[in-house]
């Protein structure tokens, strides 16, 4: 009788979209039938897929989007925290991408505008709800919270190149893109 040798345990994989549009989530979507061979090697954890709510240890971590608010900043550090490996996914958390086009702006005058200009109320007020996450006065890239291991280029990165990073990482490489693969759009 045979003794049924331990399979190896799967690369765990968390991913969180921050301050951004999802964009880079979907072209991860882009991979279509290669998720099914990375489907038996990584499991999800954390993730906008999953309906998981708790960030366990992970071995890769993507991050898309910049960081905009409070939660965003304690979202990310867990997940330097979690990840063995951080990656930041996509233009807005390579350089904060999209949502930084505000950070010439003051968040204040903003706010203002926004709920204290609308003729329909005149109680409206800017929100003081602690529901809310505090805004931040700019969106940051997010190697400006933590340490980011690798990047992955675009807006959005495409499916090949986010196969490509995670095929090198399962593999124990030094991710690298063909020059086909990055795009600084």
């Amino acid at each position: 009788m045979s003794i049924p040798l331990p399979s190896k345990p799967k690369i765990r994989l968390a991913t969180v979209s921050l301050a951004g549009c999802f964009g880079c989530h979907m072209s991860f979507l882009d991979m279509d039938e290669r998720i099914l061979a990375l489907a038996e090697i990584i499991e999800l954890d954390f993730s906008p897929f999953t309906d998981i709510q708790t960030l366990g240890i992970c071995d890769i971590g993507l991050v898309e989007g910049g960081v905009c608010n409070a939660e965003n900043v304690h979202t990310l550090r867990a997940m330097r925290a979690a990840c063995k490996v951080l990656v930041a996914l996509g233009a807005c958390a390579v350089n904060g991408g999209l949502p930084a086009m505000r950070n010439h702006l003051d968040i204040g005058d903003i706010l203002s505008q926004v709920y204290d200009g609308r003729a329909e109320s005149a109680h409206e007020t800017v929100p003081d709800d602690p529901e809310l996450p505090l805004l931040l006065d700019k969106v940051h890239p997010i190697h400006e919270v933590v340490l980011i291991d690798y990047v992955i280029p675009g807006c959005p990165p495409s499916g090949d190149a986010i196969h490509r990073v995670l095929c090198d990482l399962i593999a124990g490489r030094t991710p690298r893109l063909n020059h086909d693969q990055l795009h600084y759009d």
